[in-house]
């Protein structure tokens, strides 16, 4: 067990939910001996992620979804006592530099805000994307001032992390500039593996949000809105390809960089057919 670490350690409850990284997770602990608590959430793996989870004095705790709220982030948050006042969540392949460790100590010490937005440097094929739409999330904020967005998926989602869900912050927001980076080290064939997956999450959200969720969509930023808006839209898909590979100056990136907005886009095309699919069962099925 993980305890406190003392008084020279950043006052921060870093938690890593995880499920099979063994191929990441040894990468991204090793950058965490100062956090006060590290605390690593696992969905049953079947690999060596809960050994290494120990051999790096990370708390390790089980998690199993019944496929109704809530799922791990919000899990942890509502059935765990971290030691600290503030929280970091972390993926396994995300991985921090000094610049970041010094400026989120100084962010959970000064009190001047209830959360940070955090900024990503993604590598892939093996190089870092320095152009193209730039990826940040909401993941330090004090523990008490909010959750992730409650959306309610009655067994129709099968993914038991929150994804593209942003934490609902009650106080004032901040951001921390220096960046995490993103490495993804196992394959091509997972990264597609989980795209197909998140696709199937997005369209079927989609249609929900649509369905008359009125409270729901008033909890989604302005960048949500007009993607849930759009994204069945024929031009959604092309637009996201122009943005982000021209507009973005994604083209610099090289042979990574046009992968990359490829996949993306075929991503978003998909996330377009499944909601037509959906549209069509559904109606299908409806009492005449």
């Amino acid at each position: 067990m993980n305890a406190s670490r003392g008084s020279n350690t950043i006052p921060i409850t870093v938690v890593v939910p995880v499920k099979n990284e063994e191929a990441n997770l040894a990468r991204c602990l090793s950058r965490l001996t100062r956090f006060d608590e590290v605390i690593v959430v696992d969905s049953a793996s079947t690999d060596g992620t809960p050994k290494i989870a120990c051999q790096y004095g990370a708390t390790l705790i089980n998690f199993e979804w019944n496929g109704n709220f809530p799922k791990k982030r919000n899990w942890v948050l509502l059935n765990h006592r971290l030691a600290n006042d503030w929280v970091l969540f972390l993926d396994a392949d995300e991985i921090i530099d000094d610049s970041f460790e010094t400026a989120a100590e100084r962010a959970a010490r000064s009190g001047e805000y209830a959360g940070y937005w955090l900024n990503y440097t993604n590598y892939f094929l093996g190089r870092p994307l320095k152009h193209g739409l730039p990826q940040r999330k909401l993941a330090l904020f004090r523990v008490g001032s909010g959750l992730y967005e409650r959306i309610e998926e009655d067994r129709w989602s099968g993914l038991d992390m929150e994804i593209h869900e942003h934490p609902i912050i009650d106080g004032l927001i901040g951001e921390i500039e220096a960046q995490i980076d993103h490495h993804d080290d196992r394959g091509i064939s997972k990264f597609i593996d989980r795209h197909r997956d998140y696709a199937l999450w997005e369209a079927r959200r989609t249609c929900i949000l649509r369905s008359g969720d009125s409270n729901a969509w008033t909890k989604l930023t302005e960048r949500q809105r007009f993607k849930y808006r759009h994204i069945d839209k024929w031009w959604y898909s092309w637009f996201y390809f122009i943005y982000t590979y021209v507009i973005k100056a994604g083209f610099l990136d090289g042979r990574a960089g046009f992968i990359y907005a490829f996949y993306k886009t075929w991503y978003f095309l998909t996330i377009r057919l499944l909601i037509g699919e959906i549209l069509r069962d559904e109606k299908l099925l409806s009492p005449v």
